[in-house]
């Protein structure tokens, strides 16, 4: 059971809205059935014309510890509140039984006007004609993909605003393709998520997805690569294949 927690812990961390995690369990264990009757997935209405909202509210009673994936991130806690893009989704409820055993339940929603509209810091690409796309590719170059404004090509610092408030950054990708891994010969998708200086590392053999990848900001990244921790700087190193970004930024 340690080991089941730590990990429901670890997600937690890791999440950019830093939702409220309770340890609910009822010592038993509950049905799928169970677990979709006692939860709740919600989009407010725009009072104008009565469509779906883009603002996503889930709630859940059941004694279970629980995990909300949505639009393939993880949100740890018995309450989640996210703006959400436009367009279709399918919102798993993962319920952790105190005895060990998992039930999911699936709600799927459509958000059809943004009434509460998502603004984006941008880091790159506000203007597509100053700022247009590229190719990150796995050549070895840590460069393409560094945060810095004199050491890198495309990205410029990060603030330590955007550090130190976990933000999570957004890719926009229009492109990718499979290569060779850049010291052996298997091929794929992946990318590793280090410093300028290479290390430490945070994440390897990550994969880009599209048209949007978004990328969570760490306590280690912190501490790392803000100028207010060690200054090193965030890099994003393809290690097989490529892609093609047209932006960067976050949304608030």
């Amino acid at each position: 059971m340690k080991k089941i927690f730590l990990f429901f812990a670890t997600v937690c961390a890791i999440v950019a809205c830093d939702p409220t995690h309770e340890d609910i369990s009822n010592g038993g264990h509950i049905t799928a059935d169970e677990l979709k009757a006692m939860s709740t997935v919600t989009l407010d209405k725009d009072p104008a014309t009565g469509k779906n909202g883009n603002v996503l509210t889930c709630t859940t009673s059941a004694p279970v510890n629980a995990k909300w994936t949505v639009a393939g991130k993880d949100l740890v806690g018995n309450y989640a509140k996210k703006k959400m893009r436009l367009g279709d989704y399918t919102i798993i409820l993962t319920g952790l039984c105190a005895d060990g055993t998992e039930v999911t339940a699936e709600y799927p929603i459509t958000c059809q006007v943004e009434t509460d509209p998502i603004k984006k810091k941008y880091f790159y690409g506000e203007d597509p004609v100053a700022q247009p796309e590229f190719w990150l590719e796995a050549n070895g170059d840590g460069a393409p993909g560094r945060f810095s404004d004199n050491e890198g090509k495309y990205f410029p610092y990060l603030d330590d605003d955007t550090y130190f408030g976990h933000k999570t950054l957004v890719f926009e990708v229009t492109e990718t393709e499979e290569g060779k891994f850049i010291w052996g010969d298997d091929y794929g998708l992946t990318c590793r998520l280090m410093t300028g200086w290479w290390s430490p590392t945070f994440a390897d053999n990550v994969v880009p997805t599209s048209p949007y990848w978004e990328v969570d900001i760490t306590e280690d990244m912190a501490k790392a690569c803000a100028k207010g921790g060690e200054a090193k700087d965030l890099d994003i190193l393809m290690t097989r294949g490529k892609i093609k970004i047209k932006a960067c930024y976050y949304e608030y």
